[in-house]
């Protein structure tokens, strides 16, 4: 079992509020809405899990006592009983010691999941009454440009025709929650710009000469053409970062980033006076 403060990357000493903003960032990282990667779901269970423990006093001064063997079956800490929610391809446990419900500290969240609705801007699949039957989801499909920016949808859910809007910002995968149904958005890749969370990237070719002299291009943005320097003696493969030209976080003024891989553009053909002055500059360089 991973030390719990390893976990969440917080020292020993780490006050509430230092785990409180560990967390945030972690549950950002590995929620498996945003991080397709295979150990998304587990290493999301793991952080959520050490969080559970070491931001409420009585529980992590157990575990600082005795360990994570603690809240085992049979611990002085294994007081409560554990909840399972499964929805989808994804399967969360909550476990709820001794009848104390989640963490303070948490913004009173009543459910580790309604942590969801403040991070992403919309509610969890797996919030509210556990008891509750499962709800109707339905599929939206939607262009790279429509979830970046938002839109209204006109469609007919269970008969009745409905005009949908679709926060700007949404992410392959993720769920929507509406009164009585959830909506799965499948979003269609970009021809221009590849995806990661909220932030893109694009790959932009330039000649040789121009990566050896350097000079201004123009690259694109989810906001138009911009003017970018390049420096002499670029290498492909460099990357530049252009801050705040990302995708917006949904219900959110914060955004991601956009990055400009440079790659260089070998022709497949050169003329006989291009290849003359290649050959002159490999002999100059050799």
């Amino acid at each position: 079992m991973a030390d719990y403060y390893d976990v969440l990357g917080v020292g020993k000493n780490a006050s509430v509020a230092e785990i409180k903003s560990a967390y945030r960032k972690q549950a950002l990282k590995w929620h498996p809405d945003r991080n397709k990667s295979s150990e998304a779901t587990e290493k999301f269970k793991e952080v959520t899990h050490a969080y559970e423990i070491l931001a409420d006093p009585k529980k992590r001064e157990l575990y600082d006592q005795y360990g994570s063997a603690a809240f085992e079956r049979g611990g002085p800490g294994s007081t409560g009983q554990g909840f399972n929610y499964q929805q989808g391809p994804f399967s969360y446990t909550y476990t709820n010691m001794g009848g104390e419900g989640f963490p303070e500290g948490f913004d009173n969240f009543s459910d580790p999941f309604e942590i969801f609705e403040q991070f992403f801007g919309f509610r969890s699949p797996f919030s509210g009454s556990r008891r509750q039957a499962r709800r109707d989801v339905y599929e939206i499909g939607l262009s790279f440009e429509e979830a970046v920016k938002g839109v209204e949808k006109d469609t007919v859910i269970k008969g009745k025709k409905k005009t949908i809007k679709i926060p700007a910002g949404v992410d392959n995968g993720m769920r929507i929650r509406f009164s009585d149904f959830d909506l799965m958005v499948n979003i269609r890749p970009s021809s221009t710009f590849k995806r990661e969370g909220q932030d893109i990237i694009l790959e932009k070719e330039i000649s040789y000469p121009f990566a050896v002299l350097g000079g201004v291009i123009e690259v694109k943005t989810l906001e138009g053409d911009v003017r970018l320097k390049v420096r002499p003696g670029t290498q492909s493969g460099t990357t530049v970062r252009l801050r705040g030209q990302g995708i917006v976080y949904p219900n959110s003024n914060r955004r991601g980033d956009e990055y400009v891989v440079y790659r260089i553009r070998v022709p497949d053909r050169v003329s006989g006076k291009v290849k003359k002055l290649l050959e002159d500059l490999r002999n100059e360089m050799e």
